[in-house]
């Protein structure tokens, strides 16, 4: 038990200065303590005999009528512009060539299912707008022993940049047992040397067989391989391990505002947003902003059933429950499959929107397709082969959350693909689907779209981001996502083939991957296919303008990112451009 009494500095840290000595990734000009801070003041303690449970606020408490009525119209402009094109829809004519009647038959059933996607998405905003909640701080129990983890790959994470984050753990406050700790994958001497000197214990399971298994619970070269491996062995020596990624440097208060909730003993875990500090590309911004709907209204909605799901970067698990669902689960998104598994094993969870460590963000096009890639294809797989199990298990309220949180890769994907066939029959094939006037569709459709995005908006006030100006529209984050659409069909094909797909760290520092033209391939080769299809109409003389909408704007998505990334290299030259 000696190794658990380690303690921290219990003096007073200024935020800004402990961040700035500890990492030159935070910019000055954010004031990330004031963000660390967005649930609000801590409760006390309860008393000894008085049995707690975490307290939530509502989100829609301010402004809550306008909420109501925004909440509403979007709903209501969404559900009748679908009922009013299922409404429209007719039979096709049988006397039409098989081809042509098959074409319009797909045609009109694509149609449908997209829009019903679209009512879905909007559904999830209503729904969490309405549902969002925060919970109330309580000061931690300074009994609770505590472990703070974080890891390192060798060669592909710099050692500089995780003694960065080691330096800011051994800074962080907390008046309990506390020991921070270093996952080595690779038992490099460079690494021990750097935890001997930080006063940092060391844990590695290279070379041992039983934790570097082909797949479960110690899969070789994983995440969750890596944890579990140190759980088996010093877990029962914490009752709590709080972890961030190795680019994530915690702030001061990272223990003392995440700690208080396991004082519920229906707790789980918790976890807190993540925050990208090296803002200072357009890539890293976008992906920052990009994260926007999950982390500061999404989260906050799976707290009313207390079902808000584990990211990674930064967090606190219970041992106990995480080993009574056999340790983080094997999945390329560990965290999502985890949270699952814990859920339906009815632990609760807690989501923070304090900013309590801030890490780095993918800075070139290629790490950032590479993490969308894993984020979606993640995903997909727990849609495909794990949730349907778990809905009993569950229970229809948080199976609905989940079902709605989850969908948006899928469903992006699949309305992606159906709209490239829908534009196939009738640009190659020459099927018409739906007959509508083009005013009234584009009249309701415009109005729909424009309370989708009002409400997108509107929620914007809830912004967990401390480098986004107070009322920004958040339009680049919806640009991010639009661009990363040919990388969700990849993945969401992937899934379904059951195509190989292992865990790929996202490098980091100065190890960012160069961007290349291959980079690009998913979207290129839509573009090439779009191309094509706009040639064929012509030649066939399938033109219509309305028709061409739908290709050129998938044209535009496709081609974006290249043309940026084209257009920076020369700006910088190949040499220096990094993204």
């Amino acid at each position: 038990m000696s190794s658990v009494r380690e303690k921290v500095p219990t003096g007073r840290v200024r935020v800004s200065a402990a961040l700035q000595a500890a990492t030159m990734l935070l910019p000055a000009r954010y004031n990330y303590s004031a963000y660390s801070v967005l649930a609000g003041p801590a409760d006390p303690p309860p008393a000894k005999d008085q049995a707690y449970s975490v307290r939530m606020k509502r989100l829609a408490r301010r402004r809550p009528v306008l909420a109501v009525l925004i909440t509403l119209f979007a709903f209501a402009f969404e559900s009748t512009f679908f009922g009013w094109l299922i409404a429209s829809i007719e039979i096709p004519d049988r006397r039409l060539s098989p081809v042509l009647y098959g074409g319009a038959v797909v045609m009109i059933g694509a149609t449908a299912t997209i829009e019903l996607f679209r009512l879905v998405n909007v559904v999830t905003l209503c729904l969490a707008t309405m549902w969002a909640r925060d919970p109330v701080p309580v000061v931690p129990d300074t009994t609770t022993r505590v472990a703070f983890l974080t890891t390192i790959v060798p060669g592909k994470e710099p050692v500089a940049m995780v003694e960065r984050t080691l330096r800011a753990a051994r800074n962080v406050r907390y008046g309990g047992p506390y020991a921070v700790w270093l996952l080595d994958e690779g038992d490099d001497p460079e690494v021990k040397a750097m935890c001997e000197r930080l006063g940092v214990r060391h844990f590695s399971r290279r070379g041992i067989e039983k934790f570097n298994t082909p797949s479960g619970a110690f899969k070789a070269k994983t995440k969750h391989g890596n944890y579990n491996a140190w759980v088996d062995v010093h877990g029962d020596d914490y009752d709590v391990f709080v972890s961030v990624d190795p680019d994530h440097v915690p702030l001061p208060n990272f223990c003392e505002r995440l700690l208080g909730y396991f004082r519920d003993p229906s707790v789980g875990f918790v976890v807190g947003p993540q925050i990208y500090g090296n803002y200072d590309n357009l890539v890293t911004r976008w992906a920052e902003s990009q994260q926007y709907l999950f982390h500061s209204l999404l989260q906050r909605a799976g707290n009313r059933r207390g079902i808000a799901m584990l990211v990674g970067t930064n967090n606190a698990v219970r041992i106990s429950a995480l080993k009574s669902i056999g340790g983080l689960q094997d999945s390329i998104t560990e965290d999502m499959a985890t949270s699952l598994a814990l859920h339906a094993a009815q632990w609760r969870s807690v989501y923070t929107p304090d900013v309590l460590a801030v890490g780095e963000g993918p800075s070139s096009w290629t790490d950032y397709f590479t993490q969308q890639h894993r984020w979606s294809r993640g995903t997909d797989e727990v849609v495909l082969r794990k949730f349907g199990g778990l809905i009993r298990k569950l229970g229809l309220g948080r199976s609905l959350h989940y079902g709605l949180l989850m969908s948006y890769y899928p469903l992006t994907a699949l309305a992606w693909l159906l709209g490239a066939l829908n534009a196939f029959c009738y640009l190659a094939l020459g099927a018409q689907g739906v007959h509508v006037p083009q005013e009234v569709w584009l009249m309701l459709y415009i109005d729909a779209a424009l309370f989708q995005v009002g409400l997108y908006v509107f929620n914007r006030r809830h912004n967990t981001s401390p480098h986004e100006e107070a009322g920004s529209s958040g339009l680049t984050g919806m640009v991010a996502s639009t661009l990363s659409t040919p990388i969700y069909v990849s993945s969401f094909v992937g899934a379904v083939l059951r195509r190989r797909a292992g865990f790929v760290v996202t490098p980091k520092g100065d190890s960012t991957s160069p961007d290349r033209l291959a980079t690009f391939a998913p979207g290129l080769r839509w573009a090439a296919f779009f191309v094509v299809l706009l040639v064929v109409a012509e030649v066939t003389g399938h033109v219509d303008n309305a028709m061409f909408v739908w290709p050129a704007l998938n044209l535009l998505i496709c081609l974006t990112p290249p043309a940026l990334w084209f257009l920076a290299r020369r700006r910088t030259g190949p040499e220096e451009f990094t993204a």
